[in-house]
């Protein structure tokens, strides 16, 4: 097992917290783990930024407070999505000397924004339902862990203050989490084939515009690479981190 931990971002769906997005991901992995809630999410629904970026920055220097505070000086990033993602992007641009390499999935929070905020407008558990289902490629693979996600993260969308923090993270400007052509760590780029949330080519263009940007495209996986695929997950993360 590496000494460098790698620290897990998880995803930016509603009512989502570490432990329900990393769950069946942390035991398979070859290093130290650290996942956190990040702001706005689980047990750390806060408000006050506001927009993509905002946020991205926001949880940034949340992560960035975590590792000084556990003595940690240098690890490896895992982001997932549009919160993970993003705030991964936004670590390695304030703080690039804190970071040896990262992988991002699903785009990072760099393709454009939803046309409607998911879950809220119709917040019951067919909806919540529904919404984790467009994560994977095919639902009827997943059909009791989708149940059970189901129903945890409905109780978690609808703890006070989180609608509003989720709502406000679509707000304002939908530009990129950090600046990145100025990104200098090497970074994977995974997205899969059949993701139904954002089409692989946000990861391509992503990829694209980081000066050691590598794309990675999982067959048969949706948004979700991790469930749909977890070998694969497990075999391209460990490649990449410990090359």
């Amino acid at each position: 097992m590496s000494d460098v931990p790698l620290v897990l971002l998880h995803g930016g769906g509603p009512g989502v917290d570490a432990v329900s997005n990393w769950a069946a991901t942390i035991a398979r992995l070859p290093f130290r783990c650290i996942a956190p809630d990040l702001l706005g999410f689980g047990t750390r629904i806060t408000e006050g930024p506001r927009g993509p970026r905002e946020w991205a920055e926001a949880r940034a220097q949340q992560v960035l407070a975590l590792l000084d505070r556990d003595g940690v000086e240098k690890a490896n990033l895992v982001g997932n999505s549009a919160a993970g993602g993003a705030a991964a992007l936004a670590l390695l641009a304030a703080a690039p000397h804190r970071f040896g390499r990262a992988v991002v999935m699903g785009g990072a929070g760099t393709g454009p924004l939803p046309v409607r905020v998911p879950f809220y407008d119709e917040p019951t558990r067919e909806s919540m339902r529904a919404t984790l289902g467009r994560l994977v490629a095919d639902e009827s693979a997943h059909r009791d862990l989708l149940d059970d996600l189901a129903g945890l993260r409905l109780d978690q969308a609808l703890r006070p203050g989180a609608e509003e923090a989720f709502r406000s993270m679509f707000a304002g400007d939908p530009g990129p989490p950090a600046d990145l052509t100025a990104i200098t760590t090497p970074v994977l780029a995974l997205h899969g084939e059949r993701d139904r949330v954002s089409p692989a080519e946000v990861s391509e263009r992503l990829a694209a515009a980081l000066p050691h940007g590598r794309l990675g495209v999982v067959a048969g996986a949706g948004h979700w690479i991790h469930v749909d695929r977890p070998d694969e997950f497990r075999r391209l993360v460990g490649e990449f981190i410990s090359a």
